[in-house]
């Protein structure tokens, strides 16, 4: 006699009894999500418990187009990849609205040790960054833990960094123990056009991340308006540990020689497909990620991650019984690396829309387990966001934080009053590689990202189907000058 195998249960088959008990518990006058609503919602909060499409989407994109700084031909390769895909999988009004962008070429990027020791140094141009001469520029290292540490040596020598190589040298710290990303990022963006004015010749920064390895993270780098333009490059924080042992032993020399250089204005696109919605198609609710990339690695975690969750996020609502009120729009901006003309250029395109918005989703913050949302909108929808989010718990992605722009892309709709949605994600190796050649496909966490993309569907569905547009009042509109 053959015995009979026993099937263990699927993780979806015993997280469905526990949504189904929260719909029981909570339907009722009271219950802020109406019953059809919240079946949909619990039925992609569910996908986040198995396989999605979102970790094929990330594949697809950096192994066939690869790295998209914006204006370049990768860049020109990726919009007509988005456009091709968002078809592919049946959405409509699929489109490529341009903006304007700059761009910019890398070039040869060297750096060494002069003295007291020759020491080759692994460094990166920052984005935008003007070159050095054909021969480099070699000068003595002056080093400076942050923007006030420059301010105040030229207070109190004003030739304290001229004709020398500024390094900024203070290291990002992950979690809460010290200066994070944000806090470090002025640095890069602004070194060079704080220590130009002074008479420095080039600026090194410790790359803005939290890698050991020696990789160079770049970044944007901006000049104020009619100063000077001096090369600015990062250095990996392996050789900044290096420069700083030297330092404190003596005068060190570099020289650094970097042929980067800008390019004509380009023109690059926001790619678009939605959606239809059941009742309301005029009004829309946007999921996003940025197209863009840095040039170093072929950006899979930033931003290509971010385009999966919002794909996979929009064909799961797509693929629901029964569609969300409103349209649900994926969008996937250009050029949020080095300037957001993508975010801004929807903003002015769709200015007249922005009353017709009932939420903004972004993603952009690579491949982690989600955790929640942050979100900006009327009071009147927080308790169906609570709701939601009470939903979404056994995905891990159950927490809130009220406030915030949502993301970079979308804070141009802020002053709108335009619903905002962040997706808040687990980050503890995210700035080990974003900005470096090793932001590659094989750091994707599949289960991760099939969760955020399920949190995204379930959340923005809600946001689509729910009546009313819980707008904030529009930010006044700042005076002009007299």
């Amino acid at each position: 006699m053959t015995q009979r195998r026993r099937t263990r249960p699927t993780l979806l088959a015993l997280l469905l009894p526990l949504y189904a008990g929260g719909l029981a518990f909570a339907e009722g006058p009271a219950d802020p999500l109406p019953p059809e609503t919240r079946t949909a919602v619990v039925a992609l909060a569910a996908k986040g418990t198995g396989p999605t499409r979102a970790t094929e989407w990330v594949r697809r994109l950096t192994d066939e187009v690869g790295p998209r700084l914006a204006g370049s031909p990768g860049d020109r390769a990726a919009v007509a990849w988005g456009q091709a895909l968002l078809r592919e999988l049946g959405f409509v009004n699929v489109r490529a609205e341009e903006v304007a962008v700059t761009a910019w070429e890398r070039g040869v990027e060297t750096a060494e040790v002069v003295s007291p020791f020759p020491q080759r140094l692994v460094v990166t141009a920052l984005g935008g960054s003007v070159g050095t001469p054909a021969d480099g520029v070699t000068a003595p290292v002056v080093e400076m833990k942050t923007l006030q540490a420059l301010e105040e040596a030229v207070k109190a020598d004003p030739d304290a960094v001229r004709g020398k190589i500024v390094f900024f040298s203070r290291r990002t710290v992950k979690g809460e123990e010290g200066p994070g990303y944000g806090a470090n990022v002025p640095m890069r963006s602004t070194g060079a056009a704080k220590a130009g004015p002074h008479g420095a010749l080039a600026v090194l920064v410790r790359s803005v991340g939290t890698s050991t390895n020696r990789f160079a993270h770049t970044g944007s780098t901006n000049y104020a308006d009619g100063g000077p333009r001096i090369p600015a490059a990062a250095v990996s924080n392996a050789d900044a540990d290096l420069l700083e042992r030297l330092l404190a032993r003596g005068p060190v020399k570099v020289k650094v020689v970097l042929g980067c250089r800008p390019l004509p204005p380009a023109t690059s696109a926001n790619v678009i497909g939605e959606v239809t919605g059941r009742e309301t198609p005029d009004e829309v609710v946007v999921v996003s990620g940025h197209l863009d990339s840095w040039d170093l690695g072929t950006g899979a975690i930033d931003d290509g991650a971010g385009c999966a969750i919002a794909i996979e996020a929009a064909r799961l609502i797509a693929s629901a019984p029964r569609r969300p009120r409103r349209t649900i729009r994926v969008v996937l901006y250009a050029n949020e690396e080095s300037g957001l003309a993508g975010g801004k250029g929807y903003f002015v395109r769709h200015g007249a829309e922005m009353p017709k918005h009932a939420g903004a989703f972004e993603a952009d913050s690579g491949t982690g387990a989600p955790q929640g949302f942050s979100w900006n909108a009327a009071e009147t929808l927080e308790p169906a966001v609570a709701a939601v989010a009470k939903l979404l718990e056994p995905l891990g992605a159950g927490t809130l934080r009220k406030g915030g722009a949502g993301g970079a892309d979308t804070s141009p709709m802020l002053p709108a009053g335009v619903p905002l949605f962040g997706l808040r994600q687990e980050t503890g190796r995210y700035f080990d590689f974003h900005h470096t050649a090793d932001d590659t496909f094989d750091k994707i966490e599949s289960p991760s990202l099939d969760k955020a993309a399920a949190a995204v569907a379930a959340m923005a569905y809600a946001v689509a189907d729910l009546p009313g547009i819980h707008a904030r009042p529009a930010a006044p509109p700042e005076p002009k000058p007299r």
